[in-house]
């Protein structure tokens, strides 16, 4: 691929997030035996986790999708702006909510009470990726595959300025790739 070049090292292979989504899907599958799911996922970052996931859920689910951006480049900008709603009416359904990482934890704590306020049954959070030094919003994750340190990491659905999301692992991105896409 020619993006190997903007990346320092590889953090998760594609081998390691397909086992730890496989196992993370059981546990989901497990928690919601014999209930109906939405699982709604936040664009754009959390779609291949969420393709993946879903392949390994074991319950009747729904899907639907939202779109917000709280990001602008490498910094969160400390507010979350709803570019596309759900399609479904949240209220009375068992939500889990999928996020591609939770960093300062803005945007999953903004979505949970969001959903809650528009009664949802419940709302649970799962995560590709956990990295809780950066964290500045309470936010319980409750399904999360990694925890991951804190640099700045691109691929599998993560990007930076939209570069980058369809690598097939998880690789922490140079300064010179940062600079180059600004």
């Amino acid at each position: 691929m020619s993006f190997e070049k903007d990346i320092n090292e590889v953090l998760f292979t594609n081998e390691q997030l397909t086992e730890k989504i496989r196992e993370v899907g059981q546990k989901i599958s497990k928690d919601y035996e014999g209930q109906e799911l939405l699982v709604v996922g936040i664009l754009a970052g959390s779609i291949i986790f969420m393709s993946h996931l879903l392949e390994n859920l074991d319950v009747e689910c729904k899907i639907d999708f939202i779109k917000c951006k709280s990001y602008d480049g490498e910094n969160s900008t400390g507010s979350i702006t709803i570019q596309k709603d759900l399609s479904m009416d949240p209220r009375g359904k068992n939500i889990l909510l999928v996020e591609d990482i939770v960093d300062t934890g803005l945007t999953v704590s903004f979505m949970v009470q969001s959903l809650l306020a528009r009664g949802a049954k419940s709302v649970k959070v799962a995560s590709l990726l956990d990295k809780p030094a950066r964290r500045e919003y309470k936010v319980d994750v409750d399904y999360s595959c990694f925890e991951c340190p804190d640099k700045f990491i691109v691929g599998f659905g993560l990007d930076y300025n939209q570069y980058y999301r369809n690598l097939p692992y998880i690789g922490v991105l140079n300064a010179a790739a940062i600079k180059a896409h600004k």
